[in-house]
């Protein structure tokens, strides 16, 4: 009874051991599958990209709300603050007309300045980008002309019909004939002496002859 008890236990452990390998067999297989995959599988991939937007909503938004803070800033320094005007009399009002007249004075002188800056700084940049061109000018690759698909397949088919056109006329038999030939030697039986090549002269002669 001993020994078979140590015989089942021994089966038994053996099937545990069988069952272990097995186990690790699987999750080894399993581990190197989803290496396989990669890290960013398509669920990753998702919120990866979901969070990108996010963020970059986010940052557009934040940009907005500086430019409007900058901008109100700017406005404020550059107009001072608003006045009151309930109860003014015409001296005071004027005074503040006076001011903001001044105030847009200052500033357009200041526009005007930043403008000539401006067209000083292109036309320097424009004179930059000639030497530029002119120093390297003969390193540049001329402009290639653009031409249609369509024009080089008329000039191919006009190509191919002057070929089979003198290729037609190279094949034509020539006509050997004489059907509609003209035969001298018999028209010239035919004529009155006077009509004859040299009848003319013939006469003239034998006039002479008489004589």
């Amino acid at each position: 009874m001993a020994n078979l008890t140590e015989e089942e236990r021994r089966k038994a452990e053996e099937k545990e051991r069988k069952k272990a390998e097995v186990r690790a067999r699987l999750e080894e297989a399993a581990r190197a599958k989803k290496g396989k995959k990669g890290f960013m599988t398509p669920e990753r991939k998702r919120k990866l990209r979901t969070l990108l937007r996010k963020n970059a909503a986010e940052a557009v938004k934040r940009e907005q709300e500086r430019r409007a803070a900058e901008r109100r800033e700017m406005l404020s320094k550059r107009c001072g603050q608003p006045k009151n005007l309930d109860g003014m009399n015409a001296d005071a009002m004027k005074k503040v007309c006076q001011e903001y007249h001044d105030r847009i004075s200052k500033l357009e002188y200041n526009k005007y300045d930043l403008e000539y800056d401006v067209r000083q700084k292109d036309y320097l940049i424009n004179e930059l980008q000639v030497q530029v061109s002119d120093m390297r000018g003969k390193f540049l690759k001329p402009a290639l002309k653009k031409v249609s698909k369509y024009d080089a397949k008329l000039e191919k088919m006009a190509k191919v019909a002057a070929k089979a056109d003198q290729d037609f006329r190279q094949n034509l038999k020539r006509v050997q004939s004489t059907k509609f030939t003209v035969d001298d030697d018999k028209d010239t039986k035919d004529q009155p002496d006077w009509a004859k090549k040299g009848g003319h002269k013939l006469e003239v002669e034998e006039a002479e002859a008489d004589e």
